[in-house]
């Protein structure tokens, strides 16, 4: 009797299982660094935001008696559509201005009207000092 070399087929299924496994884990570790990518775009607006926000007090100075609660992106200089992008569009962006010292820059994805939006994390903060939290929790 001749003895043939083959695969059985227990050997062939174990093999699909696992590339099926394997390709299950890539698939998801992927998506994660889709919406990372995605939130670079949101993530360097916010950075020319705080970057405006501090020039804008600087100039003004410490003495300044205007009304910071009105400091929004018209005020640092910013036109309509100047920070409309792929995912995010002007309006993905708020600024929270709690005194001299203090600016907070927020993006949000849930303001996005693209379909194609990041779907998490649904908030980033940038704070004045350059200090990131993703959906409330420090990076």
């Amino acid at each position: 009797m001749e003895s043939k070399k083959a695969f059985t087929m227990i050997e062939l299924l174990v093999v699909l299982l696992i590339i099926g496994i394997l390709s299950a884990m890539a698939i998801s570790l992927m998506r994660g660094r889709v919406d990372s990518a995605k939130w670079s775009e949101g993530r360097a607006a916010a950075g020319s935001i705080r970057t405006a926000a501090r020039a804008f007090m600087g100039e003004k100075g410490p003495d300044w008696t205007g009304d910071l609660t009105t400091v929004d992106l018209a005020t640092l200089g910013f036109k309509p559509g100047d920070l409309t992008g792929k995912f995010f569009t002007d309006s993905a962006y708020s600024i929270k201005a709690a005194g001299y010292d203090n600016f907070v820059v927020t993006v949000t994805a849930a303001a996005s009207t693209s379909p194609e939006k990041p779907a998490a994390p649904a908030v980033v903060t940038l704070d004045q000092d350059g200090n990131w939290t993703v959906d409330g929790v420090p990076e």
